[in-house]
């Protein structure tokens, strides 16, 4: 994974990513169970993530669904 990681970069600001922790991974589905994440689209956000690329500043994660990530800019998630 580590090699996967050296190589994506995020498609808007070409920061690398690193892994997103359970804690936060359990936090954001929490919120999708509750009906209280949109993505940068607008859309609500409705699958439990299983994983996700933090963008380096923090500021998205970028959701990794059936071990692939989603590295579309509208389906990134606020944080």
């Amino acid at each position: 994974m580590q090699e996967l990681l050296d190589i994506l970069r995020c498609p808007e600001t070409h920061q690398p990513f690193a892994i997103a922790d359970a804690a936060l991974i359990g936090d954001m589905n929490s919120k999708i169970k509750a009906g209280q994440l949109r993505n940068r689209g607008g859309k609500p956000v409705t699958d439990p993530i299983e994983s996700g690329l933090l963008r380096q500043d923090r500021k998205f994660l970028y959701p990794i669904r059936n071990s692939i990530p989603v590295l579309l800019i509208d389906e990134a998630i606020p944080l």
